[in-house]
């Protein structure tokens, strides 16, 4: 086998070492265009877990790294003259030269042909088996085949630049300083004695009020010691071709073409705030390698390693972006307090939450909780000293809510003539036992036309009344909880099957005439709705009126108006469904006017003394769907109008949309939200353990943590974290007393042991002594 690597860096020179061990008669030449000690940056570093797969991966060459490693444990955040140490991390750092040179000499060991000052093409190499396109983020193999490879290529938005320094450190830094043109950011580690890597960022309003863009790399270096005077501790910075950059995310649809394959930063980047470039590099050769020795030709080699490897890719991606963003969108975080800060930006990726903190740095923890306790005192809410944010109280108008842990709104489709029946009565009777703060209905229609399916719950008669009279009065007398009808009008989704029947279908049979924003159908074979007349909207204002009248009679304690998922309201909201010509359409002021007269019609009759939400879909998941700036301007808006809860979910406009799933993957719209209007939020999607919850609450992401599937097949989630964290029990039937005694002593226990468990099961695994 013949073997071609165009670039020597981390992924070609680690792919060329592990092939050559394992295929010793292979012929293995990696072709470098810079000299073997020129590279850029300083230093390089690796969590535990990267260095366990490099130990794996091939033992000698490990050792021979980590011998170089400067290893720490502790993870610093250093923000308006505090530092938070955050212990149980396990990094390195590694001179970047030095790492390149031990792969070198490994690569030399085994036979690899090293070449350098060489450029080459794969045109260059007709008789090679395989070649590893490995040259890099300005890939010119990429660049060549574009239209094959098909990257995308995001340019981000904060500037930055990579400079090392003599200072000494012995932990993970970040170090955050407000200077006269904006904040600056320094990620900073030692890679080897006496030196250490300082990546400096800014926004790019920073950048220009400072004039860094106009500065040679001497004013600049010396304006940014200036800067970071203090931090630096009488050391200079070191410039080695550090030059202002934007950081490019990449991502390519293809990674391979014929015997070329994509590696590293040709083929997919991730941020550097969670370092993870020479990892991603480095993990694609193992993937290569394993791919290459677990198949018999070239191309089922590739498309092998394609899929093996690409969502594990897509994943660490998808974090860094996380990561960035929070870099990039800093100073809606720089208004906090600095514990509250320091635990917004440990928890920005989601990979790290309060569980796992708590862990390792339990006196870090403490601090956030008595932080969050005095800003639920401030904000006028009860406070449970030493409690979790989770089980924290919250308040909206008169109604208390005893914690922050929400049943989520989820459709059923079992109500027969829009009437809840005893399925109902069992359903929401089970979560008003489960200790959740506050129970929500699913979408229940202000009208027969306005049902999503036959089998939708509706108030629009004295019999749904009674019924839902009924169950509010058993929430009401079992628990705690609060119970909160979400009224709603389907709109052009109306008439379909039930879920198990074909989710968004239309019926066959025995459907109704449907009204929206724009006369556009949902599916192209879904009935036509007619556009919405002023009758119309006079019409269905008035429905809703006589709805929430009713609701006032069922005792429900809040109510929210559905402005989300492209039903009737959400209709006008986004321009994907409102192509009106007229005053309701064009501008997000004109696209508000007939939701807002709903809203406001709905709080003119519903009591003063009880709150009021909104559901909003933050966006549409497709090109030209609502942006951002106009879901604030909504938010903004419904609160003008009375809302005092802005309810944030997603999606659902349209059968296009391609939503980005994930863990809590709809909690960075709600938090954008709140720290943009300061309203109080609530957050939903893929939220599945009061740990998350916890983490979502404690770092100022929302107010109020909604979970659904999970509560589904689990009633005793929040009852079981209640006994874990050691809350406040609610009040359950004196029957079932015995039972909550024991899950008390029991979840408890159990977790202090897990926990202790845990602690004694972290060695520093990669240390040299």
């Amino acid at each position: 086998m013949d073997i071609v690597s165009i670039g020597g860096g981390p992924a070609g020179l680690y792919a060329a070492i592990l092939l050559k061990r394992d295929l010793p008669q292979a012929r293995i030449r990696v072709f470098e265009r810079n000299a073997p000690a020129d590279t850029f940056g300083f230093g390089v570093v690796f969590s535990d877990q990267t260095l366990d797969i490099f130990a794996q991966a091939d033992l000698p060459s490990y050792e021979m790294i980590r011998r170089e490693f400067s290893y720490w444990d502790d993870l610093d955040i250093a923000v308006r003259g505090r530092t938070f140490r955050v212990p149980g991390n396990g990094f390195c750092g590694c001179s970047r030269r030095t790492l390149l040179q031990l792969l070198y000499r490994r690569a030399e060991e085994l036979g690899v042909e090293l070449a350098f000052r060489t450029e080459v093409s794969p045109e260059e190499f007709p008789e090679a088996d395989l070649v590893l396109a490995a040259d890099g983020i300005n890939s010119a193999i990429r660049e060549k085949n574009v239209a094959h490879f098909q990257p995308a290529i995001d340019l981000r938005s904060n500037r930055f630049v990579w400079l090392g320094s003599t200072r000494a450190l012995d932990a993970f830094t970040f170090f955050f300083r407000e200077h006269e043109g904006g904040v600056f950011v320094a990620h900073c580690y030692q890679y080897e004695r006496e030196r250490s890597t300082w990546v400096i960022e800014v926004d790019e309003e920073t950048f220009a009020r400072c004039g860094l863009g106009d500065m040679t790399e001497a004013e600049y270096v010396a304006y940014l010691e200036g800067v970071f005077a203090e931090e630096l501790d009488g050391h200079g910075l070191i410039a080695n071709r550090s030059i202002w950059r934007r950081f490019p995310a990449i991502q390519c649809k293809n990674w391979s073409k014929d015997n070329i394959v994509l590696m590293g930063d040709a083929k997919s980047t991730a941020h550097y705030s969670i370092g993870s470039g020479t990892k991603l590099a480095m993990e694609d050769a193992i993937a290569l390698h394993a791919a290459v020795m677990a198949t018999d030709t070239i191309g089922d080699a590739l498309a092998k390693y394609d899929s093996d490897r690409r969502d594990e890719v897509e994943r660490l991606q998808h974090a860094a972006e996380v990561s960035l963003t929070w870099f990039e969108h800093l100073n809606r975080y720089w208004p906090m307090s600095e514990i509250r800060f320091a635990f917004s930006l440990m928890t920005r990726s989601k990979a790290i939450t309060w569980d796992n903190l708590a862990l390792r740095a339990p006196d870090f923890v403490a601090q956030v909780q008595k932080d969050f306790e005095t800003d639920c005192t401030a904000s006028g809410h009860a406070t449970r000293p030493g409690v979790v944010p989770a089980f924290q109280p919250f308040r909206l108008r008169d109604m208390d809510i005893p914690n922050r842990l929400v049943v989520s709104p989820m459709s059923t489709y079992r109500a027969r003539d829009g009437v809840p029946g005893e399925w109902h009565l069992v359903h929401y009777g089970q979560f008003a036992a489960s200790g959740a703060g506050l129970v929500y209905t699913e979408m229940t229609d202000v009208c027969a036309d306005g049902r999503i399916t036959p089998g939708c719950t509706g108030l629009y008669t004295d019999a749904q009344e009674a019924a839902w009279r009924r169950i509010v009065d058993f929430v009401h007398a079992e628990g705690d909880s609060r119970i909160c009808l979400q009224l709603g009008h389907a709109g052009r989704k109306g008439a379909t099957r039930v879920m198990w029947e074909g989710m968004d279908q239309p019926l066959a049979e025995g459907g109704w005439d449907l009204i929206s924003a724009s006369p556009l159908p949902y599916h192209p074979h879904s009935a036509m709705p007619r556009a919405m007349t002023r009758d119309d909207m006079d019409a269905i204002t008035a429905d809703y009126v006589a709805a929430t009248r009713r609701a006032v009679n069922c005792g429900f304690d809040m109510i929210e108006v559905h402005c989300a998922h492209g039903y009737l309201l959400a209709s006008f909201l986004s321009p994907l469904t409102n192509i009106r010509d007229d005053e309701y359409g064009g501008s997000i002021e004109n696209r508000m006017r007939y939701p807002l007269e709903v809203v406001r019609a709905v709080r003119a009759v519903w009591p003063a003394e009880r709150p009021m939400a909104v559901r909003i879909s933050a966006t549409d998941w497709q090109e030209g769907g609502i942006a951002m700036d106009d879901v604030v301007t909504a938010a903004r808006l419904f609160a003008q109008a009375g809302c005092d809860l802005i309810d944030v979910s997603t999606g659902q406009t349209t059968p296009d949309a391609r939503p980005v799933f994930g863990r809590m993957f709809q909690v960075p719209f709600a938090e954008q939200i709140r720290a943009e209007t300061r309203l109080p939020v609530m957050c939903v999607g893929n939220i599945s353990t009061i740990d998350q919850a916890n983490t979502i609450l404690a770092a100022g992401r929302a107010d109020l943590v909604a979970l659904g599937r999970p509560m589904l097949v689990d009633t005793a989630l929040i009852l079981r974290a209640a006994a874990r964290y050691g809350a406040p029990m609610p009040r359950l039937c004196p029957g079932n007393l015995p039972g909550l005694h024991a899950l008390e002593r029991n979840e408890g226990r159990n977790f202090a042991e897990e926990q202790a468990l845990r602690i004694r099961a972290r060695p520093r695994r990669h240390a040299v002594t």
